[in-house]
């Protein structure tokens, strides 16, 4: 895959990360798998605190996303909002009540030991 194309699915990552704190999302996680799945380039894993505000980060971030020119995949989960996944193709974005968070464990899941976590080195990029 091209450099543009990365750059590209890192802005995307970058400005969801935006989008999710705008609204209060706990513990954002991002996981770059590009090494580990040709599905998608990074998975955002964020924690609402409450089904409601979880529903609410997902409409944000699909609300944000429209109006920069990303349309969704699709949006699973959100008529429960206990796990909510937004699929915007290059990023995929998990969004969770605490408890389906603790249950289900992404981060271990999907982390490649030798992928270190990116929350921190994608903030200091934008």
């Amino acid at each position: 895959m091209s450099n543009y194309m990365y750059d590209f699915s890192e802005k995307l990552a970058r400005n969801v990360i935006t989008d999710l704190e705008e609204v209060k999302a706990i513990d954002i996680t991002v996981l770059d798998v590009r090494t580990l799945t040709s599905v998608t380039d990074f998975m955002i894993i964020a924690t609402g605190r409450s089904k409601r505000h979880a529903r609410a980060l997902s409409e944000n971030v699909v609300r944000a996303a429209k109006k920069a020119g990303h349309r969704p995949l699709g949006v699973e989960g959100e008529q429960y909002g206990e796990w909510i996944l937004v699929d915007l193709c290059d990023v995929v974005v998990h969004i969770m009540v605490p408890e389906a968070r603790e249950l289900y464990q992404l981060e271990r899941l999907w982390r490649d030991p030798n992928t270190p976590r990116l929350s921190t080195m994608m903030r200091k990029k934008g």
